[in-house]
């Protein structure tokens, strides 16, 4: 198996065996459940559905896919073998080890709508002496020639909210009997945000 869902809660730093700072990311990685198999003869591709999270209460369509697992989140990861799985097989955070190098997806934090100095960084305009344009976007063409704006220019607009996938990340920690994964640096979205691992 080569990946994993996970929950992020929070970040932190600790101390290596040098004593140096590392700046870390605690996920809840697990357990999680095989709830559906996808293989070359029925679906066109080898892969195995994983859930996570319990919930509550399921509506019908939900309850007969899941049969008696109350599962919220469902995400499908590609396997070269699915005969090796079974529904309802749980998979754990013991799939990574220390040191490797693995990659996160996720939904980044939304920042609502913004303007071009906060969502592209442009520069501000004159404080002083009368300027009446201090944030504001500026010039976004020419007037008689195009006649247009051009596609493409940074514009506000609504900001954050998008799918994201940070690579190169490397595992510091794996915590077997409470399913905690510690990884290096910042794991996109705000905390209890819902993530997926992948070995790279």
């Amino acid at each position: 198996m080569n990946g994993i869902i996970a929950k992020k809660l929070g970040m932190t730093q600790i101390f290596d065996d040098k004593g140096d700072v590392i700046v870390v990311t605690v996920l809840e990685a697990g357990p999680c459940h095989v709830v559906g198999i996808r293989n070359q003869e029925k679906n066109g591709y080898n892969a195995i559905q994983l859930g996570f999270l319990a919930v509550k209460k399921l509506n019908k369509p939900e309850s007969g896919f899941l049969k008696d697992k109350k599962l919220r989140h469902i995400v499908e990861f590609k396997v070269e073998k699915v005969e090796e799985y079974k529904v309802g097989q749980e998979i754990k955070v013991d799939i990574f080890k220390p040191g490797e190098i693995i990659k996160i997806s996720g939904t980044t934090i939304g920042k609502g709508f913004a303007g071009t100095t906060k969502r592209w960084h442009h520069h501000r305009g004159p404080m002083t002496h009368g300027s009446k344009s201090h944030r504001l976007t500026g010039s976004i063409g020419a007037g008689t020639t195009p006649g247009r704006v051009y596609k493409g220019l940074n514009m506000p607009g609504r900001m954050g909210g998008v799918r994201v996938t940070n690579r190169s990340i490397k595992v510091i920690s794996v915590d077997l009997e409470n399913n905690v994964l510690m990884v290096k640096g910042t794991v996109p979205g705000p905390k209890g945000n819902i993530v997926e691992i992948i070995k790279s």
